[in-house]
């Protein structure tokens, strides 16, 4: 009898997470059909991955503080203080398009007035961000999802315990998960105790009570350094040695980092505002009233963020808008690739109408499952004409896209379903030949040190290594 029951109990509830499933908004037809095979085919186990992961919830209490962070902002004007009234963009017709696409997102226009600063490696840029910081006179803004405790970490929060020392306010915010080994070191209460302001993205507090209020590994993603309204920093790259000593057998990290001056900081300023005052008790809506500069002859730049409280698949629409905007040729770096099924054919549709397609990936990933599927699409974007490299010296860890010599969009989202529907990314889009064609030299030194996948390498493969990677790819939606 009991048992009789426990059955009966154990299909209704499969039932009601499958009408779940099937009534959930913004969800497409591969996930939920992905969520529905997980919930019947491994019993008990399927309904606590559901329950676990199955949904893109923050927590109610997260979702209304962020929202109603954003309504202030918005009531007040600070949303729409993004320097394009002062510093009009000038864009050709053929572009507006894509920057009206980015601001369908976050309401901001673009600004023109801006200039760049392509860092050379990892090393570099942490030495101009500390360079930077020790020039601030007002105030030093940052905002990582990993930050580690380790040498370039320790320089970062050094510099910033001396910016301090003289008065200029710092305020650093990490992700609860991505940086909880900085958390749990002594480096953090020591940047409390010089008088840095601190805050944590997304707490989990205790997993065992997070899990009934929300996803734990809905994570804050970004990447971000704004410097006395004057600087920011948009990139791949964490606060962390390139050898990364949690995953050192993958090393060296190899990012993309910009250095921009501007109009532009102030919308990364607003990104940045709105993560802080949903997370910690202070109001920072006057720092968006400081002027910036806008520089003769500066290119213009919008900045484009996304998260799982905001509109659903703007990241993935961003993507598929800069390949259908291209006429010439496309080169991206990523080093996850796991598309939404809208990605995957815009990338073959652009090579099938004859572009220069061209995708860098790492040879060597620190994400197995992610590798599998990325890999179970090779074959249909190879038989398009979409040239395929992976890369050999570290893992490439950049997510950018250059179009036609002209456009650039680099910042934190990889092109997976992670970063399209669970992580909180921003990303810099920008019309220069300037900035491009630096860009464009970075991305050819990586093809330089990367082999070419070719279809008869991938038709080739094992039936065992296609099946695995197959496989994958059906339950990438749940990656």
């Amino acid at each position: 009898m009991i048992l009789a029951l426990s059955a009966v109990a154990h299909v209704a509830i499969q039932a009601g997470l499958i009408i779940r499933v099937l009534l959930r908004a913004n969800r497409d037809a591969a996930s939920r059909i992905a969520w529905i095979v997980v919930i019947l085919s491994v019993p008990l186990v399927g309904i606590a991955v559901y329950m676990l992961f199955g949904e893109t919830n923050v927590g109610s209490r997260h979702v209304e503080r962020m929202r109603e962070v954003l309504r202030d902002l918005r009531r007040d004007g600070s949303v729409h203080k993004d320097g394009s009234a002062d510093s009009p963009a000038v864009i050709p017709d053929r572009w507006l398009p894509l920057f009206h696409a980015g601001r369908s997102v976050n309401r901001f226009d673009p600004v023109g007035g801006n200039r760049a600063e392509l860092m050379a490696d990892s090393v570099s840029s942490v030495e101009h961000m500390v360079a930077d910081i020790d020039q601030a006179r007002d105030h030093v803004h940052l905002l990582f999802y990993i930050w580690l405790p380790d040498n370039n970490g320790r320089k970062m929060a050094e510099a910033l315990k001396r910016a301090a020392a003289r008065g200029v306010t710092c305020r650093a915010m990490v992700d609860d998960l991505g940086s909880r080994e900085l958390l749990r070191s002594p480096l953090w209460q020591e940047m409390a105790t010089a008088g840095v302001k601190l805050g944590r993205a997304l707490p989990i507090g205790n997993p065992f009570l997070r899990i009934l209020f929300g996803r734990i590994d809905l994570r804050n993603h970004r990447k971000i350094l704004n410097i006395d309204n004057r600087i920011t920093y948009c990139g791949s790259q964490n606060c962390a040695d390139p050898e990364f000593l949690p995953k050192a057998k993958y090393a060296p990290w190899v990012d993309v980092v910009l250095r921009v001056e501007g109009p532009v900081v102030r919308q990364n300023q607003i990104i940045f505002a709105a993560d802080w005052m949903a997370f910690v008790d202070e109001d920072i809506k006057h720092i968006l009233e400081m002027p910036t500069e806008a520089h003769e002859g500066g290119f213009p730049a919008q900045i484009v963020a996304t998260g799982p409280t905001g509109r659903f698949s703007a990241m993935p629409q961003m993507f598929e808008s800069l390949i259908f905007a291209a006429r010439d040729s496309i080169v991206i770096t990523t080093p996850y690739y796991a598309p939404s099924p809208g990605l995957q054919d815009a990338l073959c549709a652009a090579a099938n109408r004859g572009l220069d397609v061209t995708m860098i990936m790492p040879r060597r990933n620190d994400d197995l499952a992610v590798a599998g599927a990325s890999r179970s699409y090779y074959p249909q974007l190879l038989q398009s004409g979409v040239n395929i490299h992976e890369y050999e010296k570290g893992l490439l860890h950049a997510k950018t896209i250059t179009i036609d010599g002209e456009i650039t969009f680099v910042g934190s989202a990889n092109m997976d379903r992670r970063s399209f529907d669970l992580n909180y990314e921003n990303n810099m889009l920008i019309w220069d030949q300037g900035v491009t064609a630096a860009l464009r030299v970075r991305q050819n030194q990586f093809l330089a040190d990367s082999r070419p996948v070719t279809r008869q390498e991938v038709e080739g493969w094992p039936w065992y290594r296609r099946l695995v990677n197959n496989t994958l790819a059906i339950v990438s939606p749940l990656l």
